[in-house]
Parts: structure tokens; C-alpha cells; sequence
């Protein structure tokens, strides 16, 4: 996930580290439900209406249903590009005063993006609630036709910096941008970074973003939530006076892809090895798994949780406290529309061989593949997650985030407590079975990272590089 201002890769996991007592949670997931009602406009745009008086503050989120895997061939980038241009102003909001309008008031706003959609939200006082939507509308209604040379050239230098910066110029960096690459073949929707290439970038026209915003950039493709302290009635008007009238050519379709959502297209071990200015090695595998909400996604987010989730977590007392061998270790199930993937990552003490750490972990992934976890282990999890899930629901902006989600990814944003009850009626068999099926030894990438000069060689027949996978 690329932010305006910040990058994160999107995970679904609600892993936070909390010092959590093993008492279980109660069985059922009663009571967790975001208060919300939902209206359609006539030209398609849904609108989610989340009220909460406890605090005098409103936010606005805007998803549009467009991420990476929309991007056409040779125009990677371009979802997160189009998020920044977004900023750029129009004849009645010129550049620079989007957020300085908000900020004079006590505002601020952001944006990020995903292989999947982009999401922009404002948060700030109540009062100025109105100016948050007027500005919303005005550049969905404008922005894109308002596009010049000028306002393409100084974004794209900015993404190519942001690329620079948080990715080519950060330790262990650039890992992000090979990782894709190597899970999905070519050709796969999920195959290049989130924020393209340099190549893309300059290639892009003033052209192609008029038709980027023209395609993508519809009330029919879009969902917005208010939530916080407000009056339904009075919002729903200024909603209906900003937003109605804004033509629609109607929601684009989804892009084909040739590839099942509900399996692994790896048929081998996919190996590399990347020398990055780093002090430390790391090993990383990564393997495609089964998309957010389908069966196996919550019971892997609970698995990373058990592998890595903290210093009582299996990898973490295996490989940090007993042999010595890793000075951390994390764990990730990042989920997506279209699959998922489920990323172990650690980082190796000095002097240690890299044959031994994959050995290692090899170890502990065999024992959860032949062994359901042990009670306390689901138990922790579980109240890690829960605990995570709860916490995000005590904040307006998350709460307007996930009622975006959900009405994104499952067209509902009524499924707070059935993603929650996902967890809770997970098993320690059914996290068995799913890592049997999709966390195969014979089946993923492993990347280690070296430092400069350290470059170690492959194993003998292994891959260099290129991937795995099949269509």
C-alpha cells in the first residue's frame, strides 16, 4: 500500500503487540456492529452514514474501486500516481489549497493505495464536515479534465522520489518491489509493485490520466462513508446537493484474469539472492494463499500471529531465545481481492549460516503442517486478534475505513461481527489443514537479503530467479 505521505503494503491482519492474558473471548461475536445506514444515489454512488455523538468530530472516506492490478501493461504505477495528482486542484479549489483549507480549519487528510483500491479520508472538527464533502465532489467532478503537462511532471518526479526514498534507498527496501515479481508469474494482476516502475512512470501521458480518471474516477465506482458527530438528514442533502449531479458513465468492469483465485498457481521453490546495504542477512519466504475473507485467510492470520506475534510466539522463542540463530522474526498474512500471500521474515544474527536459519524454519513449519497448535497458542492468538479488532473500533477514521472495506471487498458494509466470528470459530485442525494446503515446502519463494559483497551462492538447481507459478 502506497500512501500520499506514508507506504505500508496493506495487510488484513489485526495483529498489534499488547500484553494479552490467555483467558478466551466469549464464544459468540454479539454485540460488535459499526451503526450505519446506506443510501444510493442515482448515478450509482453509495453512501454510508456511520453517526456518533461521543466526540465532536467528522471524517469523510472516499474508496474508489481501483488499485495496481487495474493498471495496463506498461503504465504500472499509475493507480498510485492518479492518488497524488488527486491533490492537485482544480478551478475552484487550486493546488495547494485542498489542504490548506482543511488545515486552517483544523483538518487533515490523506490517501493510500493498494493493489486492489485507493482510499482518501478527511478527519477534523464537525463543523467543517461540509467543506470536507464540497471539496470531495469538486474533484471528482473536475479534476481529471483539469489535467496539464505541468501538474503530471511534478507528481511523477514526486512518486519517483517516494519510490527512491522508501524503497530503493531503505535497508531491505527493495525487497518489496522484487518480492511481487518473484510469487506471481507475469501477467498476473498481482505481479508488479504498487507503485510501478521508473520506465511506467515517465512513459504516462497527460492523455492517459484524463483517461485513467475518465474510466476509474465514477460515482458508480466509488463509496463514501461519514462518519462521527452529524445530522443524517442535513449530510444526506449536502451529499445529494454535492454529489448526484456529477455525471456517470457507470462502474467499469472488472479486468480478466486468467489465473484461479482458489489455488496456488507455484509449482516449485522459487529461489534469489539480493545484496542490499544492510548489516544484517535476512531470509525471507513468501507463499500465494487463499483471498481476504475466503476459508484459510483468518486461520493464517492467526497462525502469523502464533508463529511470530510476539516475544512468547513459536518462531520467535525457536529461533531468537533457544538456538540463537535470528534477532527477529515477523510473519504476515496480507490478503487481497484476488489471493493473498503469507510472508515469514527473519532476521539473521552475524555469523550465522543462512542454510541453518531456512533449516530452522523449515522445522517449525513442518511441526504446525503434522500438528494442530497447542490451546494456549490458538488462545493467545486469537485474543491478539481480537484485541487488534476491537481497538480499531474505538476510532472514527477506522471505523469509516472498515465500513469501506467491507463495502469494497463484499458489497456490505454489514460484517464486523461475521469477520470477527471468522477467528473465533477457528480451530487449531483447521489451521493445520490450511497451512498442509497452502504453506507447501515444495511450493514458495525464498529471498534471502545479504549484505553488499556477501552475495552467497544458490543452492545447486535451484531457480535463480523468474517464478514458479503457472497460469
Amino acid at each position: 500500500m502506497f500512501a500520499k505521505r506514508f507506504a505500508l503494503r496493506r495487510v488484513a491482519s489485526f495483529a498489534l503487540t499488547a500484553v494479552l492474558a490467555l483467558g478466551a473471548w466469549p464464544a459468540a461475536a454479539e454485540g460488535i456492529r459499526i451503526p450505519h445506514v446506506v443510501h444510493k444515489l442515482k448515478n450509482g454512488m453509495t453512501v454510508i452514514l456511520s453517526e456518533d455523538h461521543s466526540l465532536p468530530l467528522a471524517v469523510v472516506n472516499v474508496s474508489y474501486n481501483v488499485g495496481s492490478r487495474f493498471e495496463a501493461p506498461k503504465r504500472t504505477g499509475f493507480a498510485h500516481l492518479f492518488e497524488h495528482l488527486m491533490f492537485m486542484g482544480t478551478r475552484r479549489a487550486p493546488t495547494g489549497s485542498y489542504d490548506a483549507w482543511m488545515e486552517a480549519l483544523g483538518g487533515a487528510n490523506n490517501a493510500w493505495t493498494s493493489e486492489d483500491r485507493t482510499d482518501y479520508f478527511d478527519v477534523g472538527p464537525k463543523t467543517i464536515l461540509p467543506l470536507f464533502l464540497w471539496l470531495e465532489a469538486d474533484r471528482l467532478r473536475d479534476l481529471g479534465p483539469l489535467m496539464t503537462q505541468k501538474k503530471l511532471d511534478a507528481q511523477r518526479e514526486i512518486v519517483r522520489n517516494e519510490r527512491r526514498q522508501r524503497g530503493e534507498n531503505t535497508p531491505y527496501g527493495k525487497v518489496d518491489f522484487r518480492l511481487p515479481e518473484l510469487l506471481y508469474p507475469e501477467g498476473h494482476p498481482y505481479h508488479h509493485p504498487v507503485i510501478g516502475s521508473h520506465a511506467d512512470l515517465e512513459a504516462a501521458t497527460v492523455d492517459d490520466v484524463k483517461a485513467f480518471f475518465a474510466t476509474y474516477y465514477d460515482p458508480a465506482n466509488a463509496s463514501l462513508v461519514v462518519a462521527g458527530d452529524f445530522a443524517a438528514g442535513e449530510t444526506l442533502e449536502k451529499i445529494r446537493a454535492y454529489f448526484e449531479t456529477i455525471p456517470s458513465r457507470g462502474a467499469p468492469k472488472e479486468p480478466k484474469s486468467e489465473f484461479p483465485d482458489n489455488t496456488s498457481s507455484m509449482k516449485s521453490v522459487v529461489r534469489e539472492t539480493m545484496e542490499d546495504e544492510v548489516e544484517l542477512p535476512k531470509v525471507i519466504m513468501a507463499w500465494q494463499t487463499p483471498k481476504h475473507f475466503s476459508p484459510g485467510d483468518a486461520e493464517l492470520d492467526l497462525l502469523s500471529n502464533a508463529l511470530a506475534g510476539g516475544k512468547a510466539s513459536r518462531l520467535y522463542k525457536a529461533l531468537v531465545y533457544e538456538q540463537k540463530i535470528a534477532q527477529n522474526v515477523e510473519a504476515v498474512q496480507a490478503s487481497g481481492v484476488l489471493g493473498s500471500r503469507f510472508t515469514l521474515d527473519v532476521m539473521v544474527r552475524p555469523g550465522v549460516s543462512l542454510d541453518r536459519v531456512e533449516k530452522a524454519i523449515d522445522a517449525e513449519l513442518q511441526k504446525v503442517r503434522t500438528k494442530p497448535l497447542e490451546a494456549e497458542e490458538l488462545t493467545r492468538a486469537k485474543n491478539i486478534v481480537e484485541t487488534g479488532f476491537v481497538a480499531r473500533l474505538e476510532g472514527v477514521a477506522e471505523r469509516a475505513s472498515i465500513l469501506n472495506l467491507y463495502q469494497a471487498e463484499l458489497g456490505t458494509p454489514d460484517y464486523a461481527e461475521r469477520d470477527l466470528e471468522r477467528y473465533r470459530s477457528a480451530t487449531g485442525e483447521g489451521i493445520r489443514a490450511t497451512v498442509q494446503q497452502w504453506l507447501k515446502p515444495d511450493a514458495r519463494v525464498i529471498l534471502r537479503v545479504v549484505p553488499k559483497g556477501q552475495k552467497a551462492p544458490e543452492k545447486p538447481g535451484a531457480k535463480k530467479t523468474g517464478t514458479g507459478a503457472t497460469p
